[in-house]
C-alpha cells in the first residue's frame, strides 16, 4: 500500500485493449478472481455490481477468462455496473501484481484479491483473500473507495 499501482493491460469484452493508466483521475476498485465461471467469483462479481451503483468509483474485475466468456457471463447475469478485463493476453496481473496461482488445480489463473487505487494511481487498500472459496471483505474495500471518492469533511 502507498505505492503506485503496477502496470495492468487488459482486454475488454469486445476484445479491445485497455490499460489501468487510462483510469487515472478515477478511484478504482480492482479485483482479481480465478474465473467468472466459479460460484464464488460469480457471487463476488454480482455483489460488486450491485454495490457499485452510485459508488462514484470504477470497479474492474480481472481474470484469465477470455473476453467471450466474460461477455456471456455479464449478459446472462445482467452485470452493468462493473467492467471486466481479461489478463489472458498480457498477464500483467498474473506476473506483475503477484497474484498468479503457480501450482495446483487452478494453476495459471489469478488469486482472489482486491485493491483500491486513488485518483493518482496509488494503492490505498489491498486484500489478498487467503482461500479461493472465500469472498473478500466487501465493506472494507467499498469503505476505502468511498473515503477516496468523498474525502471526510475537514474543519480547518
Amino acid at each position: 500500500m502507498g505505492a503506485l499501482a503496477p502496470r495492468f493491460r487488459y482486454v475488454l469484452q469486445d476484445r479491445r485493449d485497455a490499460d489501468l493508466v487510462s483510469l487515472k483521475g478515477q478511484v478504482v476498485v480492482l479485483c482479481s478472481v480465478p474465473s467468472l465461471d466459479t460460484s464464488t467469483c460469480a457471487l463476488e462479481t454480482r455483489t460488486f455490481d450491485q454495490r457499485a451503483a452510485g459508488l462514484g468509483a470504477t470497479v474492474l474485475i480481472a481474470s484469465m477468462d477470455l473476453p467471450f466468456a466474460m461477455k456471456r457471463f455479464c449478459v446472462a447475469e445482467g452485470i452493468g455496473n462493473v467492467t471486466t478485463g481479461s489478463d489472458f493476453r498480457y498477464r500483467d496481473m498474473h506476473d506483475g501484481w503477484g497474484v498468479g496461482i503457480a501450482e495446483g488445480p487452478m494453476q495459471g489463473t489469478l488469486a482472489r484479491a482486491v485493491w483500491v487505487i486513488d485518483k493518482d494511481g496509488v494503492i490505498r487498500y489491498e486484500e489478498l483473500v487467503p482461500e479461493l472459496g472465500r469472498e473478500p471483505d466487501y465493506d472494507a474495500a467499498l469503505s476505502a473507495a468511498k473515503a477516496l471518492v468523498r474525502p471526510p469533511f475537514n474543519r480547518a
